[in-house]
């Protein structure tokens, strides 16, 4: 435990010293440990911000919860959970939207050292039968109105928001001790986490975290997000992803901030902006989709307390980051990481923000990139050095059979590209899977995409090759219009117009259709669907405009 709070204390001390936090921080050699019990219950909830507020819920199933009551409760829980037969290592699905039970179980699970397997809500019967048994789930916690998703599923299931056939009422736990004593000793090693991936180019993967790994790996997140002790911070988010445990329980809850939630049926960006305004909301992390909306409304109507303002999931296009810049006189600090990782590249406060870049990397991380004969390049795959090994990254992918597949050797592969400048600023290209040439030039779909996006009727854009008998593959573009603009010739021409003025020939999109573009269930762009498409494509499509048509 005092490792941890020392370097915690340090990236605090060091909040806008960045070469000053890269040079001397150093992870923690911890060999046992349990945040919910060490951290959250011995400090968070019996010192000075025992009584300060750790939840936040507004809209959809309100609430307020303090340190210490989250402490009183999650160890009530636990004793009841233990009583149910959950032990230590057993795997349990939790899924359940936005409601205080999510924060609980996973504060219970981490004192009794279960496994927890984070599961979105929007999971069909189908999902939740493969899941159960790729990450050999043992308890099942949902809301009850999800109970009939499981009902091909035989495993114990706890319902939230009153009682189903054949479950047990959520609200009967809250009645154990809440005095909570762990039956035995925790392992900084042992498993804590098991997500699965979004699968934006194939099947989802199992990624398994440890109780070191994300709760203490998630001091560069801290650090990024520029969180300090009694912030209120918004992280837009769905819970059953990782972004959700990163920035609305373990980044500001390492930091001793407040999360706050605001629960919409619908996103919708003025109730949004308004809920920031009155619920006194300090530091902001949202994907771009949400900052795409957030633009289309005046943003300087909206007097808030914002210090801090983030964009995560996607890299954040430049013209985003312009336009809130220009209404709120901030700018948004991109960040990158994976759900194998924590925040291994941003740009935390104080330091210069180039329209772009997602920054350097943060600290605990050496960031290499590795071109085709793996030698160190300007631009490159990007790779996390694995001497020393960094604290936060996974233990490794679970296998169907069980298996643990280690992360070893001299890198990690995140599986994505980035350019290095000569001051240390990491661009992102693309993912390796979707860079493409043209004419034998090297295309990244996201410098394409963030150009589209400039024009005033586009909200969202993939572009992905199209195969083409004279250059191979030219660049095609699928586009998402605002609302109230219709697809039309007019607005296509206007579109092809934009991209002359802002793209040297080679890389121009010369093939455009109207779409709603195809998403994983976490939001994320599956452009490798549009790509099978266009191979599969042996006639102009329907709807498609091509730049020659206008010429």
């Amino acid at each position: 435990m005092a490792g941890f709070a020392e370097a915690r204390a340090f990236l605090l001390a060091h909040r806008t010293d960045y070469d000053g936090a890269y040079a001397g921080f150093v992870w923690p050699d911890v060999a046992e440990f349990n945040w919910a019990i060490e951290w959250f219950d011995a400090v968070l909830a019996r010192n000075d911000t025992a009584h300060a507020t750790a939840l936040r819920i507004t809209g959809a199933d309100a609430t307020e919860l303090s340190f210490a009551e989250l402490s009183s409760r999650s160890s009530r829980l636990a004793n009841s959970l233990r009583a149910m037969g959950v032990a230590r290592g057993d795997r349990v699905l939790l899924m359940l939207g936005n409601v205080a039970p999510l924060w609980e179980t996973m504060l219970a699970a981490m004192k009794l050292g279960a496994v927890v397997v984070p599961a979105t809500t929007l999971l069909t019967a189908d999902d939740l039968a493969e899941r159960v048994a790729r990450a050999r789930v043992r308890f099942v916690i949902c809301a009850v109105g999800d109970a009939e998703k499981l009902g091909g599923v035989s495993v114990p299931r706890i319902t939230v928001g009153g009682a189903a056939p054949g479950c047990t009422d959520y609200a009967t736990l809250l009645a154990g001790d809440a005095v909570f004593v762990p039956n035995g000793v925790t392992r900084a090693a042992d498993p804590l986490l098991l997500y699965f991936t979004s699968g934006t180019t194939a099947k989802p993967k199992l990624v398994l975290h440890s109780h070191a790994s994300y709760p203490i790996g998630h001091l560069s997140t801290m650090y990024w997000l520029g969180l300090q002790p009694g912030d209120m911070h918004l992280n837009v988010s769905s819970p059953g992803w990782a972004k959700h445990a990163w920035s609305c329980l373990f980044a500001p809850w390492n930091a001793g901030a407040g999360v706050f939630i605001h629960n919409q049926p619908r996103f919708n960006a003025a109730g949004m902006l308004d809920a920031i305004v009155v619920g006194g909301v300090t530091t902001l992390c949202a994907p771009p989709t949400v900052w795409r909306m957030l633009i289309q409304e005046d943003l300087r109507a909206w007097k808030t307390s914002l210090r801090e303002i983030c964009g995560a999931g996607e890299p954040l296009n430049p013209e985003v980051i312009a336009q809130v810049e220009a209404a709120w006189g901030m700018t948004i600090r991109d960040g990158y990481g994976q759900t194998e990782t924590t925040a291994q590249i941003g740009n935390p406060p104080g330091q210069k923000v180039k329209t772009g870049s997602m920054g350097r990397p943060l600290p605990g991380y050496r960031i290499r990139l590795l071109d085709t004969d793996d030698a160190d390049a300007q631009e490159g795959a990007v790779c996390i050095a694995m001497q020393p090994r960094p604290l936060p990254v996974m233990q490794g992918y679970q296998m169907d059979d069980g298996t643990i597949e280690p992360v070893g050797g001299e890198v990690y592969r995140t599986g994505d590209v980035a350019s290095r400048d000569a001051d240390g600023y990491l661009t992102y290209v693309g993912r390796a899977d979707d860079i493409f040439k043209a004419s034998d030039y090297r295309i990244s779909p996201f410098e394409l995409e963030s150009v589209l996006i400039e024009h005033p009727a586009v909200a969202e854009a993939a572009v992905v090759p199209a195969p083409d008998a004279l250059r191979a593959a030219i660049p095609k573009a699928y586009v998402a219009l605002v609302t109230g603009v219709a697809p039309s010739a007019e607005i296509a021409a206007s579109i092809f117009a934009h991209l002359r003025t802002r793209l040297a020939p080679y890389k121009r999109v010369r093939r455009l259709e109207f779409a709603e573009l195809p998403k994983t269930i976490s939001g994320k762009i599956r452009r490798v669907e549009l790509r099978r498409a266009e191979e599969a494509r042996t006639e102009r499509a329907y709807g498609e405009y091509r730049e020659e048509d206008f010429s």
